[in-house]
This record gives structure tokens, C-alpha cells and sequence, in this order.
């Protein structure tokens, strides 16, 4: 990671635990983190407030870091006209989204590193994003916009400070939205599906043009959208963009893990940094196909990226860490690339030609003259015009990976942020907590524990409530909605796969401070902020699902389920709440609503319930719970009752064992049907 290590500057970042402000902690600039002291001396100098957002893993901002926060002389000028301040985007979701709002608004466009002007009293005037040393591209230099803004605020206070307030105002309709009309229908999924078929690339998958993103909110509510209506297209959008996707560069072919984006539209070329929440997102999406499609390179693909994060992203306490950096020694992507004569002096001369025909290693590469792994053709072809069987070759691959990865293993890493945060944890505990069970993959299941004890140990505050992040032994700043939402979503699951009353019951508790902080009861929906939160320019309610879902859509997901399992209706009328909200928008705009979509199916479709009456470590009560996990049943909820536990659910209440056996009931909205004790009849009932 870029910063500069001048022993001569130190700013006050120096005492920050976030990586990323770490960097720019011994930067010339005299950067404040966000605060009141910040704020408070802009105020009494009348100065202008240069914000800057950024992330650890961003390639831009370390370029940006090196040629404009390390030079003296443009540290000078913010020094001398600015109060600067340094925001690291992970902690601080909510000041990222405001003012990731104002500078779209402004520019029609976003990004990181985010560079925003504001008044003292914080309000935005004028923003961008990344700005060159000198200028370029038609882009004037970072130097001369400070120049520029500081004259217009000098000059044209009164022009300045009137745009400030429109903005302001503007930023703040997304929590006064009111609700449409409230006749919720399936006609809502289905236009979106029509949507998502209009943008979709039939050839390579994924949506747009370039760069393309992965999605998985958005596959996944494809794949719903099969399970309930039985629509092969819809199926197609999500088989044929995992399929590219798990061929493409994006992937990581010997370590597993999937990178953040892909620069161009075939998946090739990646932006190599690594993030928690899109292999949590990757890995539910990757293990709903496998249930769909019992492919086995999709089952590869889960097993692959579950390793990856067990090897690289779990931190000895049970946490898991945020991201990896695109960059190490300074070079984008170096960690990952590869020469034909590294491979060649790892790999006999025989497995090298195949290794390079399967993965498109050639003289020439395919990024900056090295090679960028990719299964460049189907492996069956390969396999046909190398002389072998399928399956020869996918055997001799996995001891050719396997070498390739031991020697990269020797490499300089990316850089790694080892902050732990509850939002993106909460994504990873779900994901492993359904892979774990579906899989058997005893070390997920128990990673997805760890880190829930984790959170609930060590980032929760004495009243209860959660903290957003975690490092240095240090919990700081209030949970935000995302981080309530997410981590109860987890717990949810943890209790679907080892149905330890303890998980819901801490779900449940979550969930009333939950609805207390966020809940706006005036118009519904959520916002961003809790009730003691201190006070900012604007309070959001987020509703878009972009890169991680929305903190409306988690909720909104989160209370039917748990509505489900507990038979609270106040839960699921305050999710329909969320719907009501974004009704209209949802159906026309689907790629920015692909969790909301998948949750508002889940609200549509018949609520099924299964009830499981048995001793988990009996043979027949396994034999059971596989009939459900092996399937994809988005709108299904499980629950377990061991003989002789107490009934703490009402979908358990009255259920027994049939004939001294084992014995499942499926129920739809609590009516059930006759309760079968063999897992074919269990399998007839579920295909109904």
C-alpha cells in the first residue's frame, strides 16, 4: 500500500486505527479524521473543509495519495486555504453516502478517491473525484481546483453558500419519500426480469457494457424468479454470467476468490482488489446455482473461494477482515500475473503446454506483457485437442494449480485491511453459515460461529448495541443500519444451520434495537442513522443495493424471515413498509434493487415452513434436513426440535415424533400437511 513513511510529518491520522487513514498519516497534509475538532476550526478560521474519502484497497487514491498528498507543495496549499479532512468509506457508510450523492448530483458521476468541498458547517459545494498532479484528459490539476474553489468561496460567498443549501436540501428527499400505493404483485418481478433480459450481454453475461460488475443481488433474484415461476431465461442471466465469470480473469484460478470488477466486458482483465462482502455475495450466489444445476465446477468454485477466505481473511480472533489491495511492490495486479517461463520453471515442460493452453498463457500476455490466468476455451475442447479425456485433465490440473499457487505463495502479497466490520461480516457469516451446512463443510460452519461470537464478544457496547469496526483491539463508531441488518441476517442463518436457540434469540434482541434506532414510524423504511447517532447535514434512509445491499433491503430481507420463524406480523408489515417505499423504482431499475427484488418475492411467494422433529445426530433426522438443504428454496425456513427440548417456536409447538422416528412437517403459513418420517416422501412434499 502506498504512503509515505517521512518520519518529519505527522498528522493527526497517526492515532486512527483504520489502514487507510494510517496511509496518509505521515503525509505533509494536515489531515484531521472527521470530528467535531475538524469541523470546530473550520468554523472559527472561516475556511472551507476539503473532504477526501477513499479505502485501503483503492488503487486510485494511493495514486492520488503519491502525487498530490505527498508533494509539499500541494500539501502547503491545502494547508494554508483548507481544513482537511481524511474519511475512511468503510467506517463511515453514512458520511460516504451523503456526500457520494452530492458529488453525483454535481457531476453525474462517482468514485473513489471522493474529493468534496463543504462549508463549515459541512454542507457540499463542489466535488469530484480522483484530480491529476498536472492537467490532462481535459481534467484541470488538483492544484488548480484548490485554487479555484478557494477563490469562489472567498469572492462569491453568497452564490456559494446558496448552492450549498439547495444541495443540502436535495440530499435530504430520500428520507422524507412517502409511500405509493401499497398493492404489492408479481407483475413488479416479473417487469424487472424484462428489464434485466433488456441489458443483459447473451454473450459473455453480466449487464452493461464495461467495466462490468458481478451482481450477485441481482442473479440471485434471477434464480428466485425461476424457483417460483419456473423461467428458463431468467435462469440463463445468472448461469451464463457465474459460468464467465468463473472462466474469466475476475477469478482468482489458484487461490480462490473473486476480484472486485472487471475492465472489460469479458471478465478478463480485473481491478485485482479483493473485498470481503463480494465473496460473501459469490459464494450464496455460486452455491444457489450448484443446488439448481448439481454442476460440479460450481461446487468447485464455492469450495475454492471458502478456502480462500478461511486462508487469507480470518483474523485469529474470529473476525474476518475487510480487503485485499490490488497493488503490491507498487504495481497493479503484480501478485497475480504470470510469464510462459515462470510457469515453465515450476511446471514440467509436458504440464506446462497443457497449463498454458487451458489458462491462455502466451509470449505476448494479456496484461502489460504478463498473463492474466483465464480458461480461455471450454475444457472439454482442450481436453479433445490436447489427446486426453476430460477427466484426465481435470485431475492433472488440480496438482498443476496446486505448485503454481505454492510458488506464488513465496511472492510479496497485496496489502491486506485487517479492519473487521459487523456490515460485511454479517454478509460472510450468512454465506458460510448455507455453504457450511449444504456442503458439509465443517470448517465454514465454524468459521461462521466464530466470527458471530466475535461480534457479539467483542464489538457490542454496554447497552447492547453494536459497534461498526474493529482493529487493534479497538470496536469504534455506532453500528449503522447495514451492520444491524446484515449481522441479524447472519444470525438467522446460523440458527437455519445449527439450530442453537441462541442465534435467534440474538436476532430477535437485535432486531428490537433495530427497529427502535432506525425505524422511521411516520413514513416507514429506514434510516441509515440511529436515533443517537450524532447529528449530520442530512439523515438517509439507503435504499439502493449497489455493491453491498442496501441497509433497507437487509432489513426488509431479515424481518420476513425472522417473521417467519417467530410468527411476528409486525415484523413482515414493517418490511412491506420498505416495498411500499420503493415500489415503482424497484421494477424499473432492477440492477440497482436486486436484494429488495429477492426479498420482495420472498414476501409474494407462499411462506413455507419446515419443521423438523429429531436428534440431529440421528442418521434419519440427517437424511431429512439433506432433502431440504440439497434444494434451492428461497422462500423455505427450517427449523429443528430435538425430542426432548421445549418448543421456543410456534412452528415447532405440538410436533412430535411419528412412530418413535424422526419426522418433518411442511407447513405453508403454519397450516401443515401430514408429517412424513422418509426423506422420498419428504422430497414429494417439497416439489409441490
Amino acid at each position: 500500500m502506498a504512503h509515505s513513511s517521512d518520519p518529519q510529518h505527522t498528522n493527526r491520522l497517526i492515532e486512527e486505527t483504520s489502514p487507510y487513514l494510517l496511509q496518509h498519516a505521515r503525509n505533509p497534509v494536515d489531515w484531521y479524521p472527521w470530528g467535531e475538532e475538524a469541523l470546530q476550526r473550520a468554523r472559527a478560521e472561516d475556511k472551507p473543509i476539503f473532504l477526501s474519502i477513499g479505502y485501503s484497497a483503492c488503487h486510485w487514491c494511493h495514486v492520488m495519495e503519491r502525487e498530490s498528498f505527498e508533494n509539499e507543495q500541494t500539501a502547503g496549499l491545502m494547508n494554508e486555504r483548507y481544513i482537511n479532512i481524511k474519511v475512511d468509506r468503510e467506517e463511515r457508510p453514512d458520511l460516504d453516502s451523503i456526500y457520494m450523492e452530492a458529488v453525483q448530483a454535481m457531476t453525474g458521476h462517482g468514485g473513489w478517491p471522493m474529493s468534496v468541498f463543504l462549508t463549515p458547517e459541512g454542507q457540499p459545494f463542489y466535488g469530484g473525484t480522483y484530480y491529476p498532479p498536472e492537467p490532462r484528459y481535459g481534467m484541470p490539476s488538483f492544484k488548480q481546483v484548490l485554487v479555484a474553489v478557494d477563490e469562489a468561496y472567498r469572492t462569491r460567498r453568497e452564490e456559494i453558500l446558496g448552492q450549498a443549501e439547495r444541495l443540502t436540501e436535495a440530499l435530504n428527499r430520500s428520507g422524507s419519500i412517502e409511500s405509493g400505493d401499497q398493492d404489492l404483485g408479481t407483475d413488479i418481478l416479473d417487469e424487472a426480469v424484462q428489464r434485466l433480459q433488456h441489458h443483459f450481454d447473451e454473450h459473455h453475461g453480466g449487464f452493461g457494457d464495461q467495466p462490468k460488475f458481478p451482481q450477485p443481488m441481482t442473479l440471485d433474484f434471477a434464480m428466485s424468479q425461476f424457483r417460483r415461476t419456473g423461467d428458463l431465461d431468467a435462469l440463463y442471466l445468472a448461469e451464463l454470467t457465474l459460468e464467465k465469470m468463473a472462466d474469466g480473469g475476475i477469478y482468482d484460478h489458484l487461490g480462490g476468490g473473486f476480484s472486485r470488477y472487471s475492465v472489460d466486458r469479458i471478465w478478463l482483465v480485473p481491478h485485482f482488489e479483493k473485498m470481503l462482502y463480494d465473496n460473501a455475495q459469490l459464494l450464496r450466489a455460486y452455491l444457489h446455482l450448484w443446488q439448481i444445476t448439481d454442476r460440479t465446477r460450481f461446487r468447485r468454485v464455492i469450495e475454492e473461494t471458502v478456502d480462500y477466505v478461511l486462508r487469507e481473511m480470518t483474523s485469529p480472533e474470529g473476525g474476518f477482515y475487510s480487503t485485499q489491495d490490488a497493488d503490491s511492490e507498487g504495481e497493479e495486479g503484480k501478485f497475480f500475473v504470470w510469464s510462459p517461463e515462470e510457469i515453465e520453471a515450476v511446471l514440467s515442460a509436458a504440464d506446462a503446454k497443457i497449463f498454458n493452453r487451458v489458462y491462455g498463457v502466451t509470449a505476448m500476455g494479456n496484461f502489460e506483457g504478463k498473463n492474466i490466468l483465464n480458461v480461455a476455451r471450454p475444457l472439454d475442447k482442450s481436453a479433445e485437442s490436447l489427446g486426453m479425456s476430460l477427466e484426465e485433465l481435470t485431475t492433472r490440473l488440480v496438482g498443476m494449480r496446486k505448485k503454481l499457487f505454492n510458488v506464488r505463495e513465496k511472492r510479496i502479497k497485496p496489502g491486506r485491511d485487517e479492519k473487521i466490520l459487523t456490515e460485511w461480516n454479517g454478509l460472510m457469516i450468512h454465506a458460510l453459515a448455507e455453504v457450511g451446512v449444504t456442503l458439509e463443510r465443517d470448517d465454514a460452519l465454524a468459521a461462521a460461529v466464530n466470527a458471530a461470537n466475535f461480534i457479539l464478544a467483542s464489538m457490542s457496547q454496554a447497552d447492547g448495541k453494536l459497534y461498526r469496526s474493529y482493529k487493534d483491539r479497538q470496536a469504534r463508531f455506532n453500528a449503522y443500519l447495514e451492520d444491524y441488518a446484515a449481522f441479524i441476517r447472519g444470525l438467522i442463518a446460523l440458527y437455519e444451520a445449527t439450530f442453537d436457540p441462541r442465534w435467534l434469540a440474538e436476532a430477535s434482541r437485535l432486531t428490537k434495537i433495530m427497529l427502535a434506532q432506525f425505524l422511521d414510524a411516520e413514513r416507514g423504511g429506514f434510516f441509515q442513522t440511529g436515533a443517537d447517532h450524532e447529528t449530520l447535514v442530512v439523515r438517509r434512509k439507503d435504499f439502493v443495493d449497489n455493491a453491498i445491499p442496501s441497509g433497507n433491503s437487509l432489513a426488509a430481507e431479515s424481518l420476513i424471515r425472522l417473521a417467519k420463524l417467530t410468527g411476528n406480523d409486525e415484523y413482515r408489515a414493517q418490511a412491506a413498509r420498505v416495498f411500499y417505499l420503493m415500489k415503482s423504482a424497484m421494477a424499473q431499475q432492477p440492477t440497482g434493487f436486486g436484494r429488495l427484488l429477492g426479498a420482495l418475492n420472498d414476501y409474494l411467494s407462499p411462506s413455507q415452513e419446515v419443521a423438523i422433529i429429531g436428534d440431529p445426530a440421528d442418521d434419519a433426522t440427517q437424511d431429512l434436513l439433506w432433502e431440504v438443504r440439497r434444494r434451492y428454496l428461497p422462500n423455505t425456513v427450517l427449523a429443528l426440535k430435538r425430542p426432548d427440548e421445549e418448543s421456543f417456536l410456534p412452528l415447532l409447538e405440538g410436533r412430535t415424533l411419528v412412530d418413535n422416528k424422526p419426522a418433518a412437517y411442511v407447513c405453508e403459513n403454519y397450516a401443515c400437511k401430514l408429517p412424513v418420517t422418509e426423506s422420498e416422501a419428504l422430497s414429494r412434499l417439497l416439489e409441490l
